[in-house]
């Protein structure tokens, strides 16, 4: 079936559309309206866990009102450099809608009272795991790919690495963050304190 043509415009002549049909032009309502991001400070944002163990947030709105969201996901945005700044709070992602809209940013974590940093804090640290390596085993090289064996704070893992001039990258104060062909990331703090062996394995790349 074709699709109809659109609906002329009023004083054109045409037939007008029916009373509440949808014509699909701009003034049809959003099927689904998205949030405007707004700060979140300790005045407007009360985090709680909620039955489920999961984070709730009851916010004060610009306009006075009161909105409950029965779960909310803290994200970091600059989650190396800046990991207790600038976290954002998102509704979940759904099938439906897609990826949850952003309901406001928390400027400063250690802006609000310690239950509320340790409720996020706790959620951040499942949500970033960034096992910590103290030894690399094995290194080698094959088919462009870059096979890792090597102990962690989590225990012994084994790892896949593409281009590891581009996924093995060094902060300016030191601390060195490895990321696998899953997203998986793996840091060593300082590098200059594994065992020579295991630095010889990484030094080419720092």
């Amino acid at each position: 079936m074709k699709p109809h043509p659109p609906f002329p415009p009023h004083g054109h002549g045409g037939h007008h559309a029916p009373h509440g049909m949808f014509t699909g032009e701009a003034d049809a309502p959003d099927l689904f309206s998205h949030r405007t991001s707004v700060d979140l400070t300790p005045d407007t944002a009360v985090f709680t866990r909620s039955p489920g163990g999961l984070i709730s947030l009851s916010l004060t709105e610009p306009s006075g009102e009161v909105t409950f969201f029965e779960r909310v996901v803290p994200v970091r945005a600059f989650p190396v450099t800046a990991p207790n700044e600038f976290i954002a709070i998102r509704e979940p992602d759904s099938r439906l809608r897609g990826q949850g809209d952003e309901i406001g940013m928390i400027l400063r974590l250690s802006d609000f009272p310690p239950e509320t940093v340790a409720l996020i804090e706790e959620e951040l640290a499942h949500r970033y795991f960034t096992p910590e390596i103290v030894k690399i085993h094995s290194f080698r090289e094959k088919f462009g790919y870059s096979y890792w064996e090597v102990s962690t704070s989590a225990g012994r893992v084994e790892f896949i690495m593409t281009n590891p001039s581009s996924n093995i990258r060094t902060l300016d104060d030191g601390r060195v963050f490895m990321y696998d062909i899953d997203g998986n990331c793996f840091t060593i703090p300082d590098p200059r304190r594994l065992d020579r062996a295991s630095y010889k394995k990484l030094e080419i790349y720092l």
